[in-house]
Order: structure tokens, then C-alpha cells, then sequence
């Protein structure tokens, strides 16, 4: 039997990446999911690498600014490896400006950014009429325009992930025993896990509806606009989404609920009137109860360990995740902020 130094249970996003950068540092690893890779909610349409406000700055909103900036090298260097394109560019994002006071709070962004973003990315307010016709309608004539977000196809991504990581001789299995280090990234089934252990809530699914439309923007920013992401992918889709459904009786199904996303959608970019809509997606993310990722020693599991809780921001968050969990598993480095520790959900 092959060595292993390394098993990662769960091959969603958090999985593959960690998978990915343990492999990399030249550890033995496999991976194990019964419904294979990106099965779950890393397997749906939207994929905006957005950042928090840049404000009240905290150790998450920093993890995630440090991660959005290793994206594209880290997504590069996947698609060299594997040759399958997750789709990624950052191409920054826009957002309307709906009033004044928000228009004020834009431009007191626009310093703080300058600062906490270390200028390797900027957050300006710029005026619609020099955007052009990818623009969302704006009642104050201005948008914001950050240079820090990133697009991505999560599907694609977690293919590109596969890919490279089969060119390092590793596969995802549906069945193996626990060998080596062990990883526990099983998302939801991994939170209800905890919730029975502990007979309270350690963390939840919070359901999401998303579309894909035939629409192709081109390379051009994402939006964001009515509380909608709007993310032209690189295959000339286009994904809307999505919504956050904490009550819900079917986990993989659409309705009415996605139909008013669309009609809003519609009217906060009107350029999408009469877009085919391709497919309609659900499912849903884990979130743990501090509604930050939840990394480090498993509550339940002694020696082995966690990573979970990506909720919205999984895809953004994952590479840095993936190097403080390779930095834990493999040479005993914590680097994990306290917010993120299971504790913090405990």
C-alpha cells in the first residue's frame, strides 16, 4: 500500500485547495468524497471573489484580503499544472450609488482602502458616464469601482483543481480509510455532525438560488447591484445570484424565489432584458454559527482536523485557507486567526 501523508475527507473547494497545496509541498495525499468532486455547494454558478468593505478593519477582512491577492497566482499555477481553466480574472467589481450618505461613505472608503489594501488594489468612485454601456444604472450618477475583485466558474475551478491535482498523482475516491494527516471538509453533513455531538447549533445550511444566463459581457467587471452578483463568466455566461434561504423543505430546488432574484436582476441591469436563461441551480453552503471559516484541531475527531463554514466567501478565502491548513497538518505552524478556530462556533 502507497504512503499517504495526507487524507482530505470532502472535495469541495476547501478539500481540493488544501489537497492541492499539500500536494505541492510534496506530501502523499488522498482525497475522499462518495459524491465526488464539487458535488456540493462548490458546485454551483456564481463565483464572486469579492472583498469586505474597506473599513473597521479585523483579522478576517485581512485573511481575506490576503488571500484575494494570492488568487491569481495560486489559480495560474493551477491551470499551468492541470491545463483547465477555472475561468478566473480580476476584473474588479461595480456598484451603483444609490444616495448621497452612501455616496459620502464611498469616498471615506476611498482613503481607508489607500491604506488597509496596501495599494495593490483600489476602491474609487467613478462617474457612470465614464464606465459605458456595462454599467448598472446609478440614481447619483456615480459607481464604485474596485480593482480588488475576481471572477470565477466554481464548477470550472473545482475541474481545474482536478485536474492538476491528477497530474500530481492524486485522485478523489469515493471510499478509503483514514491515512496520515486527516482533514475533515465536508461542509454541511461535517456541521450537522458537530450540532449532534453537541446537541446545539455549531453551525447551519443557508440555502442559495442562482441562474446562468447566455449573455456574453465579455471581460468586463462583475456588478453588484440590489443586494444581486452579477458575474460574466469567461465561456460567455453569465451567473445572477444569489439568494440566502435559511428555512427550506427542498435543498435542491428552484421557485418563485429565484424568479423575483431574475426580475430584480433585470431591473437593476436592464441590458439583460431578454438574456436566455440556461439553467437554474440550488443548493446549499455551510455556515458555521461565527459565519467565519471554522480551521484547526476537529472538536470531535482528537489529532485530526477541520475546515469548513466557506459559506459565501469559500472561494475567495480558499487559498489562504489552504496555506494555513497545510502549515498546520503538515508542519505543526498555526497560523489561524482566533475568529476562525471552532471554538469561536463552540
Amino acid at each position: 500500500m502507497a504512503m499517504v501523508d495526507v487524507t482530505v475527507r470532502g472535495a469541495g473547494i476547501f478539500g481540493l485547495s488544501i489537497a492541492w497545496t499539500c500536494a505541492r509541498r510534496g506530501a502523499k495525499v488522498q482525497i475522499v468524497d462518495p459524491l465526488g468532486p464539487g458535488a456540493g455547494s462548490s458546485g454551483g454558478l456564481v463565483g464572486a471573489l469579492a472583498p469586505h468593505v474597506p473599513e473597521n478593519w479585523n483579522a478576517k477582512k485581512a485573511f481575506q484580503f490576503d488571500s484575494l491577492i494570492m488568487a491569481e497566482p495560486f489559480w495560474k499555477q493551477v491551470e499551468a499544472t492541470g491545463g483547465v481553466s477555472p475561468g478566473y480574472a480580476r476584473l474588479g467589481r461595480l456598484q451603483p450609488i444609490t444616495d448621497t450618505r452612501t455616496l459620502d461613505l464611498a469616498h471615506a472608503r476611498a482613503g481607508t482602502a489607500a491604506e488597509l489594501w496596501q495599494a495593490r488594489a483600489e476602491w474609487r468612485v467613478v462617474e457612470t458616464a465614464a464606465i459605458g454601456a456595462w454599467c448598472p444604472p446609478s440614481s447619483t450618477g456615480f459607481v464604485i469601482h474596485d480593482t480588488l475583485s475576481a471572477r470565477m466558474h466554481p464548477r470550472r475551478a473545482c475541474a481545474a483543481l482536478v485536474a492538476a491535482l491528477g497530474v500530481m498523482g492524486v485522485e478523489v475516491v469515493a471510499d478509503a480509510p483514514d491515512r496520515g494527516q486527516v482533514v475533515h471538509a465536508t461542509g454541511l453533513a461535517g456541521l450537522q455532525e458537530l450540532n449532534k455531538a453537541f446537541g446545539k447549533t455549531v453551525g447551519n445550511g443557508v440555502k442559495g438560488q442562482a441562474a446562468l444566463l447566455r449573455f456574453d459581457a465579455g471581460d468586463v467587471p462583475q456588478l453588484f447591484a440590489d443586494a444581486i452578483h452579477f458575474i460574466p463568466h469567461a465561456d460567455g455566461t453569465l451567473a445572477i445570484g444569489s439568494t440566502s434561504e435559511r428555512d427550506y423543505d427542498d435543498p435542491a430546488s428552484t421557485d418563485s424565489t429565484l424568479d423575483d432574484v431574475l426580475d430584480r436582476a433585470m431591473r437593476a441591469v436592464p441590458v439583460l432584458h431578454g438574456a436566455e436563461v440556461i439553467e437554474r441551480w440550488a443548493g446549499v453552503r455551510p455556515r458555521s454559527k461565527s459565519r467565519a471559516p471554522m480551521l484547526g484541531a476537529h472538536p470531535l475527531h482528537k489529532g485530526q482536523f477541520i475546515a469548513n463554514g466557506g459559506f459565501k466567501i469559500g472561494f475567495g478565502m480558499a487559498p489562504k485557507v489552504a496555506e494555513v491548513m497545510a502549515d498546520l497538518v503538515l508542519e505543526d505552524k498555526d497560523a489561524i486567526p482566533e475568529d476562525f478556530r471552532p471554538e469561536a462556533s463552540l
